[in-house]
């Protein structure tokens, strides 16, 4: 399936289908330039694409009836020529004790499928260290944020403003990588996401929690459901669409890839002040490992994704994380803390390093690992002077922590 995703030796991506694409008659996903080309189509003045999306991405105006900034005739023929302001909805919500919220959201092919979308109050601690403006000061020789309690899944007792959150983002339905320990591999690849259902599940969420823009401190990772670069194009085009029409900063912005070269090569491209921050799901100390928990390694193996991050030019402070999944008796032993240090001081990246106790799921054979085991890998790189932090589970009663999105009823 992956082989659907991507051209053999090629830097392009391709789609996997074509229920992918933005829908013709969808307003929301379209920039103040597209719209103001879609209102001088119409006979209007460009400057009615500026109030469209004032409309849309400012004031998440959900309806085109309500855009009255519109003129009401106006408002009436968009309507009769089947134009819809087409912003993915929110249709089932699943709240966790620890306050982590996960959603089904409503895309805008009319297919019926849904994506799922994760709110985390005061965030997972997986930004810090990574150069975000802001941040919480840690020491990297500090344990992780209450290592010896983290399996509760209960909120930090570390004091923070209560406006602090993290909305975990999905690029794909389902997924093609086909990661070992992953729920959401079990879906498969669906389809891929629109630049309007990436960008539409964040508003969908502010609206949910009335969110403003500028005031309150809100952490956008691209990490749910699918590989982002394997749909580059909408996940890029729901980044700057974010970032030009809604406002916001592209340093509050990760996106975790599991290592397609390819996509990696492109993202280096990109102009820093344009592009959010870069995380690697390196998740095994070694190519043999890796290769066994994640297919996508025989392709691109760890020599080759470090070469790719190599082109990516860092802004001042900003790190790249190495994302690593803590699998019970597999890949937290000391052995391989041992030889995560060495392989992350060898690539002479500025770096630092997540550590994730696996999240269980069923059907999956893997064992959460330890807290004590959790501790010792990540004093291990610490000791070895590598920036290391334990990310905080957060939702696994209902299905939303890492690794977990499968569109489950329960919960």
């Amino acid at each position: 399936m992956l082989a659907l995703a991507m051209r053999e030796n090629s830097s392009q991506l391709v789609p996997i289908n074509d229920s992918g694409r933005q829908s013709s008659k969808c307003l929301f996903g379209l920039d103040a330039d597209a719209l103001a080309a879609c209102m001088v189509e119409a006979g209007e003045p460009a400057w009615r694409g500026r109030q469209l999306a004032e409309a849309l991405y400012r004031q998440r105006i959900a309806e085109l009836d309500a855009i009255t900034t519109l003129p009401k005739a106006l408002r009436q023929r968009l309507a009769t020529e089947g134009w819809q302001v087409g912003r993915p909805a929110i249709t089932q919500v699943f709240q966790s004790a620890d306050g982590t919220e996960r959603y089904l959201v409503e895309g805008q092919s009319g297919d019926g499928l849904t994506v799922e979308t994760v709110w985390m109050p005061e965030g997972d601690d997986g930004e810090i260290g990574d150069g975000s403006d802001g941040e919480i000061p840690q020491t990297p020789d500090a344990p992780g944020p209450d290592y010896r309690s983290w399996e509760t899944s209960e909120p930090s007792p570390t004091q923070k403003p209560a406006h602090r959150a993290t909305i975990c983002v999905s690029s794909q339905v389902g997924c093609a990588v086909n990661c070992d320990f992953c729920l959401t591999a079990r879906l498969g690849l669906q389809r891929n996401l629109t630049v309007g259902e990436i960008a539409g599940q964040v508003l969908a969420v502010f609206d949910r929690h009335a969110v403003e823009v500028g005031r309150d401190r809100v952490n956008l990772v691209f990490m749910g459901m699918g590989e982002p670069f394997l749909n580059y194009d909408n996940f890029m085009g729901a980044v700057r669409l974010l970032m030009r029409e809604v406002g916001l900063s592209p340093q509050r912005m990760t996106v975790s890839t599991s290592g397609i070269v390819p996509g990696i090569e492109r993202f280096a491209a990109e102009p820093p002040e344009f592009r959010p921050k870069l995380a690697i799901s390196l998740n095994a100390p070694n190519d043999a490992i890796r290769s066994q928990i994640m297919p996508i390694n025989r392709k691109w193996p760890i020599a080759a994704v470090i070469d790719a991050v190599r082109q990516v030019k860092l802004r001042p402070r900003e790190r790249i994380t190495f994302e690593y999944v803590l699998l019970g008796g597999v890949t937290d032993r000391p052995k391989d803390a041992v030889e995560v240090a060495r392989l992350i001081s060898r690539t002479g990246l500025a770096a630092k390093v997540n550590l994730i106790a696996w999240n269980p799921g069923p059907g999956i054979e893997y064992q959460t690992p330890k807290p004590e085991a959790v501790e010792t890998f990540r004093r291990t790189l610490t000791d070895a002077g590598i920036p290391a932090y334990v990310r905080k589970p957060r939702g696994r009663d209902i299905y939303a922590a890492c690794g977990q999105l499968k569109r489950t009823m329960e919960g």
